[in-house]
């Protein structure tokens, strides 16, 4: 069932830059959660002109988060596909000053709108198929890493290929956090 994927860190500076862009992030979550597209459907669908599309899918790929999708249509247009992969990014430790804008920038952009598509969704939702837990839990640094690692594994027993997908399955957008409370109380504020 499971579906390998292999961790890719992501250190390139022009790569980490041309994720944090908030259209391109856009394109990128329309083509996770929807499936390939062309330039024409995205701009449709996000409200954007063609041309400014093609050149964020250009860019997208040009550092290895889209790609062609072959085989998508008989006409010559192009088709566009999100490449699967467990993207993690340097630990703000190892972050020169730079990295850690643009990394600011792409976590503000993603988690803004991974809570605007949960509260969007959710509303519009009639069924049981909202999972959402908040909880906490004593770790050490170390357990941290491998309390992730879990996680990272237990993702991965569950993605298959479309071939292997059975019907009636749905893409299921996860995110995870996971940071340390505030030592005062008055941190959090």
């Amino acid at each position: 069932m499971a579906q390998t994927t292999l961790a890719t860190e992501f250190l390139e500076l022009a790569a980490l830059k041309a994720l944090a862009q908030p259209r391109r992030q856009q394109i990128l979550q329309e083509l996770s959660l929807g499936g390939p597209a062309t330039a024409a459907i995205l701009a449709r669908s996000l409200g954007l002109n063609t041309g400014a599309t093609s050149y964020h899918l250009r860019e997208l790929a040009r550092y290895g988060f889209v790609e062609d999708a072959e085989g998508e249509s008989p006409r010559r247009e192009r088709w566009w596909r999100a490449i699967p992969a467990d993207r993690r990014f340097p630990p703000r430790s190892h972050q020169t000053p730079e990295v850690r804008l643009v990394m600011d920038e792409l976590n503000h952009h993603a988690y803004a709108a991974d809570l605007e598509l949960f509260e969007r969704l959710q509303r519009a939702s009639t069924t049981a198929d909202f999972a959402y837990s908040r909880s906490e839990i004593t770790l050490t640094e170390a357990e941290l890493g491998a309390f992730f690692e879990e996680y990272i594994a237990l993702l991965n027993r569950y993605k298959r290929t479309p071939d292997q997908t059975p019907p009636g399955a749905r893409t299921v957008h996860t995110r995870l956090m996971a940071f340390p409370a505030p030592q005062n109380p008055e941190d959090a504020s």
